[in-house]
């Protein structure tokens, strides 16, 4: 059976923070609110977490994981940027967007595109889920919570927490979340490909 936190959205509460991310150091894998829709998150050495994605999502093994980051620095440490790259994800980040590089020897081997050896990055615009990874110290490995056969993601917490109760370890709830994915962006070849149009505004990218 899944925990229920109640979070408030623009001041999340410490303690409730500091109980999630110790869950999480202890295996969870746990529902949490981004700035563009639910995701489902577990640490990055959590080989039970990730299994545990795959299948409630029923992914492939091309299927790219993104790693969650608090901040710019943190994102560096796992992907590779040349000049172009970095100005170019610097100005889009806070916000609603994946970005798919090359990955660094940080990222298990488990996360990577089996034949690119890419990994997707974002940093989120949303306080409780950068309170969560500041806590955490370390990026959370994700995946948008859009269940098989369906078309848009869960919106809300309470559903999430009635339908997956019996595979989540946790659910985190701020309020109603949106329902458009991440704008996903492939840096892989050092230009711009759209690979994904959401939430976040292409124009910069065409």
């Amino acid at each position: 059976m899944a925990k229920y936190f109640d979070v408030h959205p623009e001041s999340p509460q410490p303690r409730t923070i500091s109980t999630v991310a110790a869950s999480l150091r202890s295996g969870a894998l746990i529902a949490y609110p981004t700035d563009s829709c639910f995701a489902l998150g577990c640490q990055l050495d959590n080989h039970d977490g990730l299994e545990r994605i795959r299948t409630i999502r029923r992914l492939d093994e091309r299927h790219h994981f993104t790693l969650m980051c608090v901040d710019f620095a943190q994102l560096g440490q796992f992907v590779q940027l040349d000049n172009n790259v970095f100005r170019a994800v610097k100005a889009a980040t806070p916000g609603s967007y994946t970005f798919i590089l090359p990955a660094t020897k940080e990222v298990p081997r488990r996360l990577l595109h089996p034949k690119k050896k890419t990994v997707g990055v974002r940093i989120p615009d949303h306080a409780v889920t950068r309170a969560l990874l500041a806590e955490l110290g370390e990026p959370l490995v994700s995946s948008t919570l859009l269940l098989p056969g369906e078309d848009e993601p869960m919106t809300q917490g309470w559903e999430i927490k009635e339908r997956l109760d019996h595979v989540l370890d946790a659910v985190v709830d701020s309020g109603d979340c949106g329902t458009v994915p991440t704008t996903v962006i492939d840096f892989s070849s050092g230009s711009a490909e759209i690979v994904r149009r959401g939430a976040g505004d292409t124009v910069r990218f065409e």
